[in-house]
């Protein structure tokens, strides 16, 4: 009997303590269970961050991958266009020594072109300054050839039988044809001969200087007999001013070549010829003294 209770004792002993052992066993198996929920909704949450995050890698790599050939196709048109500068440099700077090159040859040009004129230029004042002496010494020699025929003919100068004018290195000596000629005649009278005669010393001193003979007429129409000798005026003052010409050269010793004469009739009238006393102006012998032109 105490056999059998010491057994049943020890069943249940037996009993309680794997009882007890079990439960231990399963609490902790929960425990772990748990963890390992808890572990896996962690790998979850981190799978589902990374997998976030390789998508969002993923986009941006194609991002910068567009970017990048984005660049790529930047530099090239970089490239081409540094090409294109460096190819348009060369070319401006050969331009640009080809045009120093010219550039320099028209400077060498120019400077010598302005040594040329320069020089021209020094030559050319002198040239104008012996000018201008001579030209002073001229216009000194008129006006004492002025001076001296206003001395001389003084008192006809006073009747108004002869004018003497000076311009611009001209002489020139008016005389009324009533002095020197009768109407419709052109041989000298004394009087005239005598006034030609002082002129003419005086004229023969000037040796660098021209006389020129001028015949000039009123606008009367030559008429009657006179016209088969002097069918116009133009060949009446053409008469008077060889006359006047003769008689220099014969008289009053002027060499031929300083000597010309011309008729222009009643063409260079010098008063209205619509009056007496305008028409007896325009008859007139005008002897003209000028530089020789060589």
């Amino acid at each position: 009997m105490k056999f059998y209770v010491k057994f049943g004792l020890a069943v249940i002993i037996t009993a309680t303590l794997s009882a007890c052992v079990s439960q231990s066993v399963h609490q902790q198996k929960l425990d772990e269970n748990q963890y390992l929920q808890s572990v896996i909704k962690g790998l979850e949450t981190d799978y589902g961050r990374l997998k976030e995050d390789k998508t969002q890698l993923i986009e941006r790599n194609d991002s910068l991958s567009q970017r990048l050939l984005e660049a790529i196709e930047h530099s090239k048109l970089l490239q081409e266009d540094l090409m294109r500068a460096r190819a348009d440099l060369d070319r401006v700077e050969k331009v640009l020594a080809d045009r120093s090159a010219e550039a320099g040859a028209a400077m060498t040009e120019m400077r010598q072109r302005i040594d040329r004129l320069t020089a021209e230029s020094s030559v050319l004042q002198q040239q104008l300054e012996a000018e201008r002496e001579a030209r002073e010494a001229r216009l000194a020699e008129v006006q004492g050839t002025y001076d001296e025929l206003v001395g001389k003919l003084e008192e006809e100068i006073q009747r108004g039988e002869v004018k003497i004018s000076e311009l611009k290195g001209k002489l020139t000596v008016n005389v009324v044809d009533k002095i020197l000629f009768d109407s419709g005649k052109a041989d000298l009278k004394p009087a005239g001969i005598s006034v030609l005669q002082q002129i003419g010393d005086i004229l023969k001193s000037a040796a660098d200087k021209n006389i020129q003979v001028e015949g000039h007429t009123d606008n009367v129409p030559i008429s009657g007999t006179l016209a088969e000798k002097y069918p116009s005026n133009w060949e009446l003052s053409t008469a008077r001013a060889t006359t006047v010409l003769h008689f220099l050269q014969t008289k009053a010793s002027i060499p031929g070549e300083r000597l010309s004469a011309v008729g222009y009739g009643e063409y260079h009238p010098i008063a209205t010829n619509g009056s007496k006393e305008g028409r007896a102006q325009n008859r007139r012998i005008q002897i003209v003294l000028a530089a020789q032109e060589h």
